[in-house]
């Protein structure tokens, strides 16, 4: 299985690559890219880059057979786009992994779709990996006609338009 593990251009996510790292180490058929972010950790089993400039991102995504991330909006929409299953870890303010959880919000709702395997700790990371190898294996989850039009851009506009109105959820 080919990956792309992201976590997204503002932060590292050390507990997502360390957990990713270790997965890895125990199963060398899978090719696992990742962009890692502003982060000192050193990957022993992982193909890793802090960052990818936005062609090779877009490259490393069409190549992917599936994507790992923090559950981002734009790491979502990199995999649902191109109809490739998704596994996020999203980040935790607790953790200070991040400055709010609208990665919490973000997550309940996607993880509701078709596709999308969400874990919320790194100790689930390789129960995660074996439900995203078998969607791999299935056929596409999602085309990529449903986020130009149809009911998954609906309820991302729902999602998006009901976080700009609360104050626990913002961008």
């Amino acid at each position: 299985m080919k990956l792309l593990l992201t976590v997204g251009a503002q932060m590292p996510l050390k507990r997502l690559v360390t957990a990713m790292d270790a997965w890895a180490a125990l199963n060398p058929s899978a090719r696992v890219t990742a962009q890692i972010g502003d982060s000192t950790f050193h990957a022993a089993h992982l193909e890793a880059q802090r960052f990818l400039e936005p062609a090779r991102f877009d490259q490393a995504c069409d190549e992917a057979d599936a994507i790992v991330g923090h559950a981002g909006i734009g790491t979502l929409f990199a995999a649902l786009e191109r109809g490739k299953p998704v596994l996020v870890l999203p980040r935790r303010a607790d953790l200070r992994e991040t400055r709010n959880d609208h990665q919490l919000a973000t997550a309940r709702r996607f993880g509701e779709r078709p596709g999308v395997v969400v874990v919320w700790e790194e100790r689930e990371l390789p129960e995660g990996l074996e439900r995203l190898a078998a969607l791999v294996r299935a056929a596409p989850c999602v085309a990529e006609p449903a986020l130009r039009e149809g009911p998954l851009l609906e309820v991302i506009r729902d999602f998006v338009d009901s976080g700009a109105r609360s104050p626990s959820v913002t961008s």
